[in-house]
């Protein structure tokens, strides 16, 4: 019975983690449109909120998500609340889907997906037949539980320490209620304590107004999840974790008083439905169940997370300025780290991705200004040391962006990941390097410049107009890159490869100009190398950039 019960969750929380890495690899695009289309109308956001847990199979991780997102600052407040409410609704699709009989398929579902998996080279249908696979270890770890739960049901010594919780009195409702928080709190999976009620319910052990609390308790015992990881985020990230369980717990604390009616009430609705009752046994083979108390279970979850969402979607603002007013920000500075980038996103790899695109375009948008930055020093170097030690701040931001970034990613990278994923993660990887290289000769370029004015001595007219027109190619270069990278423009590498040929002749003849002054003795020798690594060190600017743009293009 114990190895049975055992075995058959740790199949069912197997399953339901492959169900939901499957459906993630098959729909990361999908998912991250639907993240980026989240607005601050909170029924769009609770709708994108049910679809996304619908799909993953797991509102502790959209939870968790939600959290990452709004701790990076890519989500606010009003926004992530609206998506939690919807997750809620979300997670009783796993429910639905234990409900339907077809547990005794769950074996040939596994076997024959597990075939398509491995003998399969197409990514798509890998890993559709990961999640299907995962579905079938669902229903074979439900029916594994199903028949090791079933000798409870003879065994007095359960049924009397189960009768202190008979939830006939108000006081039992509320120790159900914990039985379900801690249960959930502990195992961090809401699907697994479903499951396990079900299988109960099922044999007879329990009875339905038993299995209904339990379920109130695990709709409160899943914000732990989020909870925990909020730890060490961003006040926001924290309002959003406590809105969570807020929201939960104020559900389950207004359903209390309610209890009998409620229940009674989703007993008439399946006796409408079907004609029967939670209660009516099914005999098979002399063996006594109660198939309908998996369907009353289904129905009550659903009920409560849908009439909740319904009750307090309305007040979505009022609940964000109250959680902003009793949750206020820290007097001090809250991310140490330079990139937004979040640990919580390791459960959603395509979702990690995108998080970390956009912190590479802020490092090509940093790039971009200390090119602007660097032309107002040559310019007018005594004018301009405020811009000089924002330029070395910056260039040093990014070296530590850049390695942010590759921690990030290759933490990504160490799972199992779609191939799409993977190769996505491989040119985000080479773009930030580029990136960091180009910020490395940009100050290059700076020094060269503090060091030429630190010796007295200054560039010629025709020298300085030189640097000055090559930086502006070369700037509006990186600047045709950049924008290349915000779109995701695989077309840019013909014009940036005739646009680098361009400014390569540009400095082959800026170079010659200034032989030529050497011969004449215009140039001492000193000045004559500073130039010549200036020029240097424009080219690399642009042979990184184009690297880029070879990246962009798939061919690096």
């Amino acid at each position: 019975m114990v190895f049975g019960i055992i075995g058959g969750l740790g199949i069912f929380l197997l399953g339901m983690k492959s169900v939901s890495e499957g459906m993630q690899a098959v729909a990361g695009d999908k998912l991250r449109k639907l993240i980026n289309a989240v607005t601050n109308n909170r029924f769009v956001a609770c709708g994108i909120g049910t679809l996304v847990t619908a799909i993953i199979q797991s509102s502790s991780v959209t939870t968790v998500i939600v959290v990452g997102l709004v701790n990076a600052g890519l989500m606010n407040l009003t926004q992530a609340i609206g998506v939690i409410f919807g997750a809620n609704i979300g997670t009783t699709i796993t429910a639905w889907i234990l409900v339907v009989k077809i547990s005794e398929y769950g074996l040939p579902l596994l076997g024959i997906s597990a075939m398509f998996y491995l003998f399969t080279k197409k990514d798509k249908i890998r890993y559709l037949s990961m999640a299907l696979m995962g579905l079938g270890m669902v229903f074979f770890g439900l029916e594994l539980m199903k028949n090791g739960f079933a000798p409870l049901k003879t065994m007095p010594e359960f049924q009397a320490w189960f009768s202190r919780f008979s939830p006939t009195t108000y006081v039992g409702v509320i120790k159900c209620i914990l039985v379900g928080t801690v249960l959930t709190a502990i195992v961090q999976s809401s699907s697994a304590t479903t499951v396990i009620t079900m299988s109960l319910a099922f044999n007879g052990v329990i009875d339905y107004p038993t299995a209904a609390a339990l379920v109130m308790g695990q709709n409160i015992g899943t914000t732990v999840t989020a909870m925990l990881a909020s730890l060490g985020t961003s006040t926001n990230a924290r309002r959003a974790a406590w809105a969570h369980t807020l929201f939960n717990v104020a559900g389950v604390l207004l359903l209390i008083p309610l209890f009998g009616p409620y229940i009674k009430a989703v007993q008439a609705f399946i006796h409408w439905h079907s004609g029967l009752t939670a209660s009516t046994p099914v005999i098979t083979d002399g063996i006594t169940t109660y198939p309908h108390m998996m369907e009353a279970i289904a129905i009550t979850h659903t009920f409560f997370n849908v009439f909740n969402t319904i009750l307090f979607l309305p007040f979505v603002r009022p609940l964000a300025n109250m959680l902003i007013r009793f949750i206020p920000e820290k007097a001090v500075p809250e991310r140490p780290k330079l990139t937004a980038l979040d640990i919580r996103m390791f459960d959603a790899p395509a979702l990690g991705i995108e998080q970390s695109k956009r912190e590479i375009l802020t490092m090509a948008s940093a790039a971009a200004e200390m090119m602007k930055m660097l032309k107002e020093v040559i310019v007018s170097p005594d004018e301009e040391k405020e811009k000089t030690e924002q330029i070395f701040e910056k260039e040093g931001e990014l070296d530590v962006m850049q390695k942010e970034i590759v921690e990030f990613i290759s933490a990504i990278i160490e799972g199992n990941i779609p191939h799409n994923v993977a190769e996505e993660s491989r040119r985000q990887l080479r773009m930030a390097d580029e990136l960091e290289s180009i910020s490395d000769y940009i100050a290059n370029i700076l020094k060269l410049n503090l060091k030429l004015h630190q010796t007295q001595q200054k560039m010629t007219a025709e020298g300085l107009t030189a640097i000055i027109d090559l930086h502006d190619n070369v700037a509006e270069y990186i600047e045709l890159i950049n924008k290349a990278m915000k779109n995701d423009d695989s077309s840019v590498l013909p014009p940036a490869e005739i646009e680098g040929k361009g400014i390569t002749e540009l400095m082959k003849k800026y170079r010659n100009e200034h032989l030529a002054r050497v011969s004449s003795g215009q140039a001492s020798p000193l000045k004559s190398l500073i130039y010549t690594d200036m020029l240097n060190s424009y080219r690399r600017i642009k042979d990184h950039g184009l690297n880029i743009a070879e990246v962009l293009a798939g061919e690096k």
